[in-house]
């Protein structure tokens, strides 16, 4: 399996053929339960995305991370977890540190039953760090990745159980989110397996397509759904309405692009999706409390410019 941190500049790791050198933001396609590839961590040369929960279990040093414009560190013997849709990017790290880095589709936590308040945190953005580690998780992690690579279907099934188990230990034993915001509320349970695969293809397609000029009509076609029922379903699950996470994801990259590129506002906006640099304006100021050029100068102040 290849891992998916194309972004590093590293000679192990092979560049994303839909990189565009202007636009150091990669958005992976991939929807795969797998390990990365890579233990020593790298700086990143732009932020990138992909579909997958991430979980990062540091063994040694420690790591930060540009995510979702603020920088977070995770030391050694830290595990963390993220929705990879989030704009993130390593940006610094001591000499040295490695990782555990697990990559688990979006139906793996929809599918979860009684994780409501922790699920909801995931989707809207959280960095997630169980507050309580056990003495095996480092053993159990590096035996995790050594599975996951091994490419055996029966082991990668076990895997899965096992992590299933460690994840719901997270939920039970405490857990905080390193942005320190709170979460709302929104459940699917194992009994609803079929609108599970529902609401996964739907965030699929947002990710896929949230650039191009979508609705949530749009969304819920590509389901097989009617409007109506795919936006009921959708904002149970997720605690969104689909039109809002459309707008998520697109302020999500145009984070990134402010960041990572010299655009234009007036590009920035359009390369992100938004039809007009009025609306792109009126979207970020509501999300983030201020301009898009004062975002980017507040950034590029802290080290943020172009790679």
């Amino acid at each position: 399996m290849m891992p998916l941190q194309s972004v590093v500049q590293d000679e192990s790791v092979p560049v994303h053929p839909d990189h565009d050198p202007r636009h150091p933001l990669v958005i992976f396609g991939d929807h795969r339960f797998c390990a990365g590839e890579a233990l020593f961590v790298q700086r990143m040369a732009g932020p990138h995305m992909h579909s997958q929960i991430e979980l990062n279990f540091v063994l040694d040093g420690h790591m930060t991370y540009w995510f979702d414009g603020r920088e977070l560190t995770v030391g050694k013997g830290r595990l963390c977890l993220f929705w990879g849709m989030i704009p993130h990017q390593v940006i610094d790290r001591a000499e040295g540190t490695r990782f555990i880095c697990l990559y688990v589709p979006m139906s793996f936590f929809l599918g979860l039953a009684n994780l409501t308040r922790f699920r909801d945190a995931v989707f809207r953005g959280a960095m997630i760090e169980a507050t309580e580690l056990r003495p095996y998780d480092r053993d159990i992690f590096l035996r995790w990745r050594e599975e996951l690579l091994s490419a055996d279907e029966g082991l990668s099934e076990i895997v899965r159980n096992e992590l299933t188990a460690r994840v719901l230990r997270i939920e039970r034993d405490g857990w905080r989110d390193l942005r320190e915001e709170g979460s709302a509320i929104a459940s699917l349970g194992h009994s609803d397996s079929e609108r599970v695969e529902n609401v996964e293809r739907m965030l699929r397609y947002i990710a896929e397509h949230a650039l191009d000029e979508i609705s949530a009509e749009d969304v819920g076609r590509d389901a097989g759904l009617h409007p109506n029922y795919a936006m009921s379903v959708f904002k149970r699950a997720v605690g969104l309405t689909i039109n809002q996470a459309i707008i998520r994801h697109r302020l999500d990259t145009a984070q990134s692009l402010l960041i990572a590129t010299d655009l234009s506002i007036t590009d920035v906006s359009f390369e992100s999706g938004f039809g007009s640099v009025s609306r792109f304006y009126e979207a970020f100021s509501d999300r983030f409390n201020e301009k898009p050029t004062a975002f980017r100068k507040r950034m590029r102040s802290k080290g943020g410019a172009p790679t």
